[in-house]
């Protein structure tokens, strides 16, 4: 373990074995890293432990500096465990360059199919017995990070005190299919916002599109950029800022007739799969139960006709920009995904997913729980997740348009502090 400071807090670099697949514990072994986080002045070693949950799936725990966004408020109650989970961060990794080592994109499939949030709750519960010796610990989950901790609920309840969820409750029984139908609607709602908010956008968003029609760009790093995949940077409009930064993204695309360098190299930090590949291929299987995905985006796309590039380039209609959808071009446009191209495809097709969510426990739970529901959610649909909130018994839920998808980093701790109190009755 290696231990330093940073202002106001002590953090402290563990690593922890788990089996890749906890079906077979004498079976290969992984590595997890997860960095422990206290207040500096005087804490407790008998303060309880929070388990933060990152989003993604695919990302790696948020890297602090200090008692910054909702650690603050956290660290008053609670010792935290930020955990890279399985294949990400420093844990061991899972890309396309870890995974040439497989003779097979199937057993490459094979081997990520032990990546979903049922395998991240098991790997929890072994570090559980380690870091807070057998006590159950609170968990904060994010986004896919909440979807963990509804599974986390499902499974193991007995190693959770308090389960608080910040844009992360996921359709019990819901279909890919079905949240998609959901998203694309709150994505064109997000466009019209934009566009409104930013009417000079509107042709320079078609001229680009333009001329990416006529000619793709290559990427700094040797990725095409399509007029699709120029539609994929609204998956920020979701955010506190994301509409905002595109519009800056936007100012000056052009050098002459010409894209400018400086612009694709910006397009290409928000569009590359390369610091995070297993969210493109995990993406849609973390909403699979017992059913193939069959590329959901792709296809419940055709059911939206205003999203086609089309409407822009050969009309007057403003570009629609697509949200946090994965394509199947993507495999061949984008270096960090080529080599797992034919994986990814076996992924989609998969039938044999397990089960993430146990309705019946759910409806059985005795956990404290609370969860932030974010009204306009671009996406986490909120009719998906208030559904939700209604089936798990016990959990108080607190409905807002006050934030956009990323309020718990951005509330300066405001978020959390309403669910702890939410959890604990006094609010």
């Amino acid at each position: 373990m290696v231990t330093f400071r940073q202002p106001g807090t002590v953090l402290t670099d563990r690593t922890f074995t788990v089996p890749l697949d906890h079906s077979r514990p004498d079976g290969e072994q992984i590595e997890l890293f997860g960095r422990e986080v206290v207040a500096a002045a005087g804490t407790p070693s008998d303060l309880p432990w929070l388990l933060f949950l990152q989003g993604g799936p695919g990302s790696g725990a948020q890297r602090p500096v200090g008692r910054e966004s909702w650690l603050d408020r956290a660290l008053r109650d609670f010792r935290v465990l930020l955990l890279d989970q399985r294949g990400t961060g420093r844990s061991t990794p899972a890309n396309r360059l870890t995974l040439t080592r497989f003779p097979t994109a199937l057993a490459q499939a094979d081997y990520l199919a032990h990546f979903r949030a049922d395998s991240i709750v098991a790997d929890a519960e072994l570090v559980r017995q380690q870091v807070t010796g057998g006590q159950p610990w609170a968990v904060l989950g994010q986004s896919f990070g909440g979807f963990c901790t509804v599974t986390y609920l499902s499974k193991a309840p007995q190693g959770v005190s308090e389960a608080f969820i910040t844009g992360g409750l996921p359709g019990l029984t819901a279909t890919a299919d079905d949240v998609y139908r959901l998203t694309y609607r709150q994505v064109a709602a997000k466009n019209a916002e934009h566009y409104d908010r930013y009417p000079m956008d509107v042709e320079r968003v078609r001229r680009v599109a333009r001329a990416l029609a006529d000619k793709p760009a290559t990427l700094p790093g040797g990725g095409l950029l399509t007029v699709e995949r120029f539609q994929s940077l609204g998956h920020q409009l979701g955010m506190s800022t994301g509409s905002h930064n595109l519009h800056y993204l936007l100012e000056d695309p052009f050098a002459g007739a010409e894209l400018n360098d400086d612009f694709l190299r910006r397009v290409e930090a928000q569009l590359s799969y390369a610091s995070a590949p297993l969210y493109a291929l995990l993406h849609e299987p973390c909403y699979a139960q017992g059913a193939a995905t069959r590329w959901s985006a792709q296809r419940i796309r055709a059911e939206f006709p205003e999203f086609d590039p089309a409407r822009a380039i050969e009309g007057d209609e403003p570009l629609m920009f697509t949200g946090e959808m994965v394509y199947p071009w993507a495999l061949s446009l984008d270096p960090a995904l080529v080599p797992l191209a034919e994986c990814a495809e076996l992924l989609a097709a998969r039938q044999a997913w397990p089960r993430l969510y146990d309705p019946e426990r759910l409806a059985r739970n005795e956990v404290p729980a609370a969860a932030a529901v974010y009204f306009d959610d671009m996406y986490v649909p909120q009719q998906l997740s208030l559904h939700t909130a209604a089936a798990v018994r016990g959990l108080r839920r607190w409905v807002t348009n006050e934030y956009e998808h990323d309020g718990l980093r951005v509330s300066n701790g405001g978020v959390l502090d309403r669910l702890i109190a939410m959890t604990r009755g006094e609010t």
